[in-house]
C-alpha cells in the first residue's frame, strides 16, 4: 500500500524517463556490452601495483545506458536494479579459483555508509557469493573518507585512496576477489590489494560491473 502511494505520488521513471519502472527490457539490451579482462601485465603498464587482475561483465564506454543505472542505483536507492548488475558482473570472463578462495566487498567510510543507507559492493558480494557458491567475508575497512573520486584526475585518485584500508582480520585468505561495482584507474582497488597483500594474501583480483 505505502510502495502505491509513493509511486502514485512520485512515479517511478526508468533509465530514459518512461513511468512505471524503473528500467525496461529495450533499456536492460542497452546495458550489455563486451566484458572486460586487464591481467596484471597490464595493471603494472598502467601503474597498478599490488592487483593482479581486473574482471568487468561490460564497457562503460559501449553500453550507452550503464553508467546512468549504476548512478541510479547507488544514489537513487534503487535497489530494484541489483539483479540486473548482478547479472552484467556474473557475464565476464571469470575464471575457476581455489576452493579457499573469498569474496570481499571494497568498504565504504561509515560516513558514506550512513548516507547512503548501504554498500553496494556489499549487495554485490552477497549475490555473486550466492550465485556461485563462493563464501563473503568482510575483510577490510576503509580508514578514511576519501571523497568522490570521479572528479579527480588519474594522480590525485592514486593519491587520495593510499593507505585508505586496512584488514580487519589477522588471518587473509591466500585467494581473494575484490566486488565492486566500476574499476576506472584502478587506484581503490589497487589499495584494497596492497592492505590484503600486506596482511598475508598471495593472489587478489578485482570482480566487477563495469570497466571504464
Amino acid at each position: 500500500m505505502f510502495q502505491t502511494l509513493l509511486d502514485f505520488v512520485f512515479p517511478r521513471r526508468s533509465l530514459s524517463g518512461k513511468e512505471g519502472q524503473c528500467i525496461t527490457e529495450q533499456e536492460i539490451a542497452q546495458l550489455c556490452s563486451f566484458s572486460v579482462t586487464e591481467e596484471a601485465h597490464i595493471l603494472r603498464e598502467r601503474g597498478i601495483e599490488h592487483l593482479d587482475a581486473i574482471r568487468a561483465g561490460a564497457s562503460y564506454h559501449h553500453a550507452p545506458l550503464l553508467k546512468k543505472a549504476i548512478h541510479k542505483w547507488k544514489y537513487g536507492r534503487t535497489q530494484e536494479l541489483t539483479d540486473v548488475l548482478v547479472h552484467i558482473l556474473l557475464s565476464a570472463r571469470l575464471p575457476d579459483i581455489p576452493e579457499d578462495a573469498v569474496l570481499c566487498p571494497v568498504p565504504l567510510h561509515w560516513s558514506r555508509r550512513f548516507q547512503r543507507g548501504f554498500n553496494q559492493s556489499q549487495l554485490l558480494a552477497d549475490a555473486v557469493g550466492k550465485e556461485k557458491g563462493i563464501e563473503v567475508r568482510s575483510l577490510l575497512a576503509r580508514k578514511k573518507p576519501t571523497g568522490f573520486q570521479s572528479h579527480r584526475t588519474r594522480a590525485q585518485r592514486l593519491v587520495s585512496v593510499r593507505g585508505a584500508f586496512a584488514c580487519t582480520t589477522k588471518i587473509v585468505p591466500p585467494f581473494v576477489v575484490l566486488i565492486d561495482d566500476l574499476a576506472t584507474t584502478g587506484a581503490t582497488l589497487d589499495s584494497c590489494a596492497s592492505a590484503l597483500k600486506q596482511s598475508g594474501a598471495r593472489y587478489v583480483e578485482a570482480w566487477v560491473i563495469a570497466h571504464g
